[in-house]
Order: structure tokens, then sequence, then C-alpha cells
């Protein structure tokens, strides 16, 4: 097979439920792959997916540094692997308005998305591309094209990654422009995760790589650095500042949570300064 490519199998059909003002999606199963509050459309309703968007607290450059009275385009593309509920891609597009590029392998999750859970149409600044994401990243034609890459790749009973392996995040290194961050969801508390995180520090490099504390449910969200590590404390702090005033994301509460990768399994990660 070659690297990249999809595996053929049987396609779990998207379903939805409700419950107290909130839409969820599953895959044939009672476990959710994502949520959308229904006043709240475009606000990111899961903890960990709010999470996954820490790479706005630690990406290089002036973009999340200046103070904005009213929302603004947020400069680059933000490619999603796995399309959930379209929380991110709700978010990448309607609130930091990026140009904005989610892959996801079944159809029956666009088009539940589609109906159900306010997926922007396809225009010259968002667009869904039904593909493997493994096959996405290893094509050479994307290589340096994102700045943000968000992975949440889950099986149908959300209990492990589709796409785990060394040459997978060899590949979405290769995928971000240089100074991009990936952020990936994990089980922390899931046997394999010193293993994933040994894997994305292979391709990344040690010190690189950090993540959040889990969840109460607890998803991880582990984040890679391109080419760069983290800014200094005192930026780190004025950013959290204007994400919470611009975005109403918690970045503030991110900030005690950031733990630097060390190799030194099982404890992949560790509770001291992360500079």
């Amino acid at each position: 097979m070659k690297r990249g490519a999809a595996v053929k199998t049987e396609m779990a059909p998207a379903t939805v439920s409700e419950a107290d003002g909130v839409r969820y999606l599953h895959l044939g199963t009672p476990w959710v792959q994502g949520a959308m509050r229904l006043r709240k459309p475009l606000a990111l309703e899961l903890e960990y997916v709010q999470r996954m968007m820490v790479w706005l607290l630690m990406m290089p450059g002036e973009a999340m540094d200046e103070e904005a009275e009213a929302p603004q385009k947020t400069p680059g593309h933000a490619v999603q692997f796995g399309l959930g509920a379209a929380s991110i891609s709700r978010f990448t597009h309607g609130v930091l308005r990026m140009q904005t590029t989610a892959v996801e392998c079944n159809p029956s999750v666009i088009h539940v998305c589609r109906l159900c859970f306010h997926l922007p149409d396809d225009s010259a600044r968002f667009r869904v591309v039904e593909q493997d994401a493994g096959a996405y990243a290893a094509d050479a034609a994307h290589a340096g094209s994102a700045q943000a890459l968000c992975v949440d790749l889950y099986d149908d009973d959300a209990a492990s990654p589709v796409l785990d392996s060394a040459a997978f995040y060899q590949d979405c290194h290769r995928l971000l422009a240089p100074h991009g961050v990936m952020t990936v969801n994990l089980f922390g508390r899931d046997a394999s995760f010193a293993r994933s995180a040994r894997r994305i520090a292979d391709a990344f490099g040690d010190a690189h790589v950090f993540s959040l504390r889990p969840t109460r449910e607890g998803n991880t969200v582990v984040a890679g650095l391109k080419g760069f590590t983290l800014p200094a404390p005192e930026v780190l702090a004025a950013r959290a500042d204007n994400i919470e005033s611009r975005f109403k994301l918690p970045a503030k509460k991110w900030l005690k949570m950031i733990r630097p990768y060390v190799a030194d399994p099982p404890a992949a990660f560790v509770d001291k300064p992360a500079r």
C-alpha cells in the first residue's frame, strides 16, 4: 500500500441527537463526535475542541498580538483533518475569517454537517475535501500550505485515532508552512498516548512539542511547532488576554496547562515551566 493511501472500509452513517440546546454528531454509536450549541453555532462547545485552538497562543508573528475592536481576518490557511460536527471549520472560517480546508473521508458526515451543523458552502475561502487525511497529508502538492493544522481522527467508537503512524506525523510536519503549528486530539489516559507523543516528537523535535493537561474526559491536546519554540512568557500572557477578549476562548487557563515534552516514558510530558 502506498504511503498515505486510504483503507477501504465500510463507513458508519452520521446521526444526530439534541439535548439542552446542544446538537450532537454520532457515528452509529452513542459516542459524541462533535457538538454545536444551537443559539451559538460559531462558538466552540466542547472543552477539548477549544483547546485545539491553542495554536493561536503559540504561533509566532503579530497576528495574535494586536488589539482589535472588531473582528478582522487572521492571516494564513487553517486545515482540519476530521470534520466532526464542523466546529473548528465554522470557527476558523466564520470567526477567525481564515482560509479554511476541512478534510473528511466519510460522505455521510459531510452531508449531515451541511444539513444540521451550519457547514459553510465551498467558496474561494472555504472548501471541504472528501479524502482520506493520510493521503492529503502525503500529497507533496500540499507541502508548506498550512499555518495551522488540527488533527482529530478518532474511530466510530472514539476509542483510538485512525491515523497515528510515524509516517503520518512526518507528513503533517511537511504539510505545515515554516513556523506552523499542529494540534492533535489524543486520549491522555490511554496506554498508547506515550507512543503517539514519541512519534510526534520524532517528527517535530522534542523541544518543539507541548501538551495541555487532560480534560475531565481524558482528551489531551498535543501541539507540534514547526521550527520554533514558545514565545517569551510575557508575550504569551499578553496574547492570552487578547485571545480571550477577541475570540472568547479561555487562553489564560491554557497558559497554566502547557507542559513540555521529555523523552522519558511513560511520563511523556512534565509539569514544569514551558520555558
